[in-house]
């Protein structure tokens, strides 16, 4: 079923590629009073590399899952950080650093401690698909992406509203493009942008889509669940 799924959205017609989610630019802030996130529930490695790239003049924002879990009251299993700094500048300011990927690269920092070793994976912000230079194939797929841009930008390249928010633990608020906080609060599940044109992208999007309501018992929203249905 899901293959059908799959090859149905592949063979669609491209569809409009500018939609208003993909040209977002101020975040609703959200403060600490309207989140409710929990300090307790934050990895210390996760803020230590926050507070670090911050103090060396760049931006930095705990990002996706993790913030979505933090707001549920959930614990999250994983930390990402997202940052305007390059993967080089991020590798020079820790000293257990390492430049992971050919495509788009990343930095994974270990923490070494009681236990097992922690890794925080470090991103830097990625350029629309309109801006960023990238190669696609005709049936809509991504090939190559491998541009910096803006936190905006970064914002409206992912999958779902709820994994689109930024948690800066310096002033304990929300960077929200794209209404992932009234999402969650609805237990609404929605994708960024035009879902069709974002399943031809990464068809394995349509997965995790139905992966994730069936965890978490979130609702697909209609635009959300038409190109699937």
């Amino acid at each position: 079923m899901i293959t059908k799924f799959i090859k149905r959205i592949l063979r669609r017609d491209p569809m409009v590629r500018h939609t208003a989610a993909h040209t977002s630019g101020a975040p609703k802030r959200i403060p600490k009073k309207s989140h409710r996130i929990d300090p307790s529930l934050l990895s210390k490695n996760a803020v230590k590399v926050t507070q670090t790239l911050q103090q060396a003049g760049y931006e930095a924002f705990i990002v996706g899952g993790a913030v979505r879990d933090l707001a549920l009251g959930i614990s999250p299993k994983d930390f990402d950080v997202a940052t305007n700094a390059t993967p080089e500048q991020v590798q020079k300011l820790f000293r257990k650093a390492r430049l992971i990927g050919r495509r788009f690269q990343i930095v994974h920092v270990t923490f070494f401690g009681k236990g097992q070793p922690e890794i925080i994976e470090v991103s830097t912000f990625r350029a629309l698909l309109e801006n960023a230079g990238e190669h696609i194939a005709e049936n809509g797929r991504i090939l190559r992406d491998n541009v910096w841009g803006s936190q905006h930008e970064d914002a409206a390249r992912r999958d779902f509203s709820i994994n689109a928010m930024y948690y800066d633990p310096a002033s304990e608020t929300v960077l929200d493009y794209h209404g992932g906080m009234a999402d969650m609060q609805k237990k609404t599940l929605r994708m960024i942008g035009d879902p069709a044109k974002r399943y031809r992208e990464d068809p394995i999007r349509m997965l995790r889509a139905i992966r994730f309501a069936a965890k978490t018992g979130f609702t697909l929203d209609p635009a959300t669940l038409a190109p699937i249905s």
